[in-house]
């Protein structure tokens, strides 16, 4: 009997992406054959986004698409936009099952009750009330040296733009010991790197009298794995004791993804963040006390309602004074569901624009600042992948504190950890480097 075939497309998150091949593998393990997402599936799985209207929108065109490619397959709609908009779905002609988040790891079970009743079915809970982890793991990942693991869901933050707690339930965390079991595995398969990852991972633990430095540790001293990276932080898990036990676990990368949102307190209030700027300034300070140069990242929101020019030029006054490495800047989308989406003083999509390009500016100013830091430095890079730049053949990997380096090298250096001399600024996104061992 021939394999049925599956195909799978992914839109969204870090999470959701660790969740679309944690489900790739449950389905070849129930013998599936996986094949790209084109014409001549049997079924198609398309894990969807909700943050933003646009995220929704793209979501219903993948599902479109879906049925156009094979009006005969069984397309599958699953996570967060079914999970926020669940009757939508059920109306829409070109899905056939629906999944929502906690059920993702019955997806192959699913499959075959759909076959047997031959209807359209919802499997979606109310996570209001949902106190268990879905236990989805994975055993090897379509990157080759990096791994991505999701050891946490939910979240319990309520910031007023978010539609995510409503999609994703409250905080459930991951047991330390399924996460120890999962890297172990990983590093089996040779993976050096593991990014941990969660919809809001400071909270991980919290559910289990735990806690996100208390896992870090556990996993420290697994064999084969040499760099521990941190996904997205909030600025109130930087903490004296935080800090002294991370100084601790020389694995743990020196890169920390500190989400801000906004530089303005005002508009920290409405956005419900629950800290100012000041505290946050705080934190970045005791993380560069504690690192030589450590890589701060961040996240910013332009023209959210309400927002003055003033409280605008607060911000970008606040960026400049942090000097992030990076600063991925998002103009505010109206999330239906959301307070933020009904609040007075909406913002006009051109002045959300021009703020966003001065914004984008800074950052680009800021990123030339820290690379050009570390021209003449001696870094460790985990080799990725060859690439050709100015049509010649480079290898390129990261550092600890993910800058892109590139050496003149065309083979050999994959998943090894080596040591360079940074050389040249960017050239397109990488800095250029003198490999020190062959």
């Amino acid at each position: 009997m021939e394999k049925r075939k599956a195909a799978l497309h992914n839109l969204g998150c870090k999470v959701n992406s660790y969740e679309t091949e944690a489900m790739q593998q449950l389905l070849e393990e129930a013998g599936y054959e996986i094949v790209p997402f084109a014409p001549g599936a049997d079924v198609y799985v398309i894990n969807t986004c909700t943050v933003t209207n646009i995220a929704d929108r793209k979501s219903r065109q993948m599902l479109h698409r879906a049925k156009k490619m094979n009006p005969e397959a069984i397309v599958v709609a699953a996570g967060c936009y079914v999970q926020a908009s669940r009757e939508e779905a059920e109306q829409d002609a070109s899905i056939d099952l629906i999944i929502g988040n906690n059920q993702k790891k019955d997806l192959p079970y699913i499959l075959e009750k759909y076959r047997e009743n031959q209807g359209k079915t919802a499997w979606v809970e109310d996570l209001s009330h949902e106190h268990d982890y879905e236990e989805l793991t994975i055993s090897r990942t379509a990157e080759h040296t990096r791994a991505y693991i999701k050891v946490q869901d939910g979240c319990n933050q309520f910031c007023s733009y978010c539609i995510i707690p409503f999609t994703r339930g409250r905080v459930r965390s991951r047991k330390v010991t399924e996460v120890q079991r999962e890297v172990q595995e990983l590093a089996k398969g040779g993976f050096q790197e593991i990014v941990l990852t969660g919809i809001h991972l400071s909270s991980y633990g919290k559910d289990l009298d735990g806690s996100l430095i208390g896992l870090i540790e556990a996993l420290h001293d697994t064999e084969g794995i040499q760099r521990i990276r941190l996904g997205s932080l909030e600025p109130g898990i930087i903490t004296d004791e935080f800090i002294r036990r991370l100084k601790q676990l020389p694995k743990v990368c020196p890169h920390f993804h500190l989400s801000l949102q906004s530089g303005c307190n005002a508009t920290l209030k409405r956005m419900n963040r629950r800290y100012t700027i000041e505290e946050y300034m705080e934190k970045c300070r005791m993380l560069r006390e504690a690192y030589p140069h450590p890589a701060l990242t961040t996240d910013i929101i332009v023209g959210f309602p309400m927002e003055t020019e003033e409280e605008f030029e607060t911000t970008k006054r606040s960026l400049e004074q942090i000097s992030f490495y990076e600063t991925h800047v998002f103009k505010y989308s109206r999330r239906k569901g959301t307070r933020a989406a009904v609040m007075e003083g909406q913002v006009d999509e051109r002045v959300k624009t021009r703020r966003s390009e001065i914004l984008l500016a800074l950052d680009r100013e800021n990123r030339k600042k820290y690379e050009a830091s570390l021209l003449g430095t001696i870094q460790e890079v985990l080799f990725e992948e060859a690439i050709t730049l100015e049509d010649k053949p480079y290898f390129v990997g990261h550092t600890k504190e993910y800058v892109r380096i590139a050496v003149p090298r065309k083979e050999g250096l994959s998943n090894k950890i080596l040591q360079v001399r940074v050389e040249e600024e960017r050239t397109g996104d990488v800095l250029k480097a003198e490999l020190l061992e062959k």
